[in-house]
Formats: structure tokens, C-alpha cells, sequence
């Protein structure tokens, strides 16, 4: 059973992510029946530190308090992805997990556990901003880069910011049940599960710099959306055969001409849901799709969520479906 749960931090901690650990972990909450825990923080770099904001931190506890925690959580912090770590704070998370403790990372955190050796051989969620850096960095881990955490007990991580609120929720659930993690979630004001992944927040435009041959055919695409259109097509406004310009298109995009045009039509339909009251219908029509029922499928393969979803999420509860 979770009771013992402690925050280790470095100079430069983020100040909400710490807070996050904080304020599902470390609030009393017994008014409402919900379980205490033994919370507290611990500095791997002396009593005082200086958050990524700016103020300072006062921190009690060192590296020891790691000892009987059955929870550690690792929150972001200013340079994760580069610095280099205390050695004895990568052996005390080692320490912890060997003798049984789960450890939590959350958003940049993630680095932190990766060269401690415990992500080798495991999945494991970061911020989208850091998912390739954190894969070339560490070759042994598995990046998940559209999910909001990854649960590879006993190490669990966590995407950007407020994933780490989705991520200690999920901790609570598995120890203590959805009645406690919904009643948590209740308080802080903020949903016990959230629906689809990253992929919802992430720009992915596609980089062009490299398309000299298939380039204009590219900008036509974009300008053409909503009809529908084949790679003979497509080669002879390129003046190339089908073969020819299929082997090009890969090699300059990256993708095909299919999948190319289908992320094309995917990111419209994202921009039409985050600025116009147009209806799911109108939107599938403008964005290719033909049927809301077409564009409902595809969106959500790609972007983990339905697209009255996604539009509530970018325009609030009271947007138009």
C-alpha cells in the first residue's frame, strides 16, 4: 500500500511540476476520508536551491529520505536534458527501485531516470518537445511520444506539465482505488482520466526544405484538400511517371503521397476545430474527408481523440459541435 512518498529536486526545479507532486501526495485531504501520506521533500544538492522561477527553496530532508519512501517522484528541472547528476542521487533511485519503491518522473524528469539505467529496456513517456533528444541520447529506452505516461512498473513517466497530474492520478487509482483517485481529481478541480494523448498538442508541420523535385506538387496538395486526386495524377502535374515520382515523394517527404496528404488534411481539420464554429460535417467536407464519419476515424487514429473532443479541449465546453 502507497503511504511514504518523497519529491527529490535539484537546483533549478520547476515549480509546477514540483507542485503537482505536491499537491496530490502532499496535502491533507483526511476531511474527506482520503488518505495521508508521509510526504515529503529532498534536496540531492544541499538545504537550499533556487527554482527555474526564480525564488528560493528551503528543503529539510537529503538524499536519506529516499530510504523508506515507497514512492519517488522526480519532477523537471532547468537543464535535465544536458546536465550531468549527482552520482550518489542516480545510485539512491537505483537503491530505491532494487529494494521494491516505485519511482515517478515527470515531463523532463524522465532524463534523470534514464541515467540512472532504469528506463534501459522500457517504454517511457517525456514532453513531446524532448522525444527525440531523449531517444538519441538514451538507445536502450523505448520513447512513447504521443501518450501522457507510460506505466512500466515500478517506473513510471510522464509527458509535459500537467501530464504529471494524469500520471500521480493513475499511481493513486492502482494503489488505492478509482473512488480515492476520483475524489483527489474532485478537489484539485481537474479530470480523473483524460481522454487521447500528446498527439492532440503537438505542431507537426511538415519540413519541405529538402522537396526539390515534388515541392510545387506539394504547395498544389495543400491548395486541393478537399478533392480527391491519385499518384498518376499527382506525377504527371510533376511530369514524371507514377513509379518515379512515388520513389522521389518518399524520398524527399519521408512518407507517401497517401499518408502525406492524409496528415495534410488531419492538421486542417485541427485548425478548422480550434478557430471556426463550422459543424464536424462542414469541416469533413473542407478538409477532404467527405463524412463526419471519415474524418471522426482518422482523426482519431491520428490525433488520439474525437474531434468534438479535441474542439472542446481548444475552444472550452461550450464550443458548437
Amino acid at each position: 500500500m502507497l503511504k511514504n512518498v518523497a519529491a527529490v529536486v535539484l537546483d533549478g526545479v520547476n515549480p509546477f511540476e514540483l507542485g503537482v507532486v505536491c499537491e496530490v501526495f502532499g496535502t491533507d485531504r483526511s476531511d474527506d476520508g482520503l488518505p495521508v501520506y508521509d510526504f515529503a521533500v529532498a534536496s540531492a544538492e544541499g538545504p537550499t536551491l533556487t527554482s527555474r522561477a526564480g525564488f528560493s527553496l528551503h528543503v529539510e530532508h537529503g538524499l536519506e529520505r529516499l530510504e523508506s519512501a515507497d514512492l519517488i517522484a522526480v519532477p523537471a528541472g532547468a537543464r535535465y536534458e544536458t546536465r550531468d547528476f549527482p552520482p550518489e542521487l542516480l545510485e539512491a533511485l537505483r537503491n530505491g527501485v532494487d529494494r521494491g519503491a516505485r519511482v515517478l518522473s515527470v515531463c523532463s524528469g524522465v532524463f534523470l531516470l534514464a541515467a540512472a539505467g532504469l528506463l534501459d529496456g522500457r517504454r517511457c513517456a517525456v514532453h513531446w518537445h524532448h522525444a527525440e533528444e531523449l531517444a538519441l541520447a538514451y538507445p536502450r529506452l523505448t520513447v512513447e511520444p504521443d501518450v501522457l505516461y507510460v506505466d512500466e512498473d515500478p517506473v513510471i513517466t510522464s509527458a509535459g506539465t500537467a501530464a504529471g497530474i494524469d500520471a500521480c492520478l493513475h499511481i493513486v487509482r492502482k494503489e488505492q482505488g478509482p473512488e480515492v483517485a476520483n475524489k483527489i481529481a474532485r478537489r484539485m478541480v481537474v479530470p480523473p482520466h483524460r481522454d487521447g494523448g500528446q498527439a492532440q498538442y503537438i505542431e507537426r508541420p511538415l519540413p519541405r526544405s529538402k522537396c526539390d523535385t515534388v515541392g510545387e506538387v506539394l504547395v498544389w496538395m495543400e491548395r486541393h484538400l478537399d478533392e480527391e486526386v491519385t499518384v498518376e495524377q499527382l506525377a504527371e502535374r510533376a511530369h514524371m511517371s507514377p513509379r518515379t515520382f512515388a520513389r522521389r515523394f518518399q524520398q524527399e517527404t519521408g512518407t507517401t503521397p497517401y499518408r502525406w496528404i492524409l496528415r495534410q488534411r488531419v492538421l486542417l481539420a485541427q485548425r478548422l476545430l480550434e478557430a471556426t464554429d463550422e459543424t464536424v460535417d462542414v469541416i469533413a467536407g473542407r478538409a477532404g474527408f467527405g463524412t463526419a464519419a471519415a474524418l471522426r476515424h482518422q482523426f482519431l487514429r491520428a490525433v488520439g481523440t474525437t474531434p468534438n473532443a479535441y474542439r472542446r479541449t481548444f475552444q472550452g465546453p461550450e464550443a458548437a459541435a
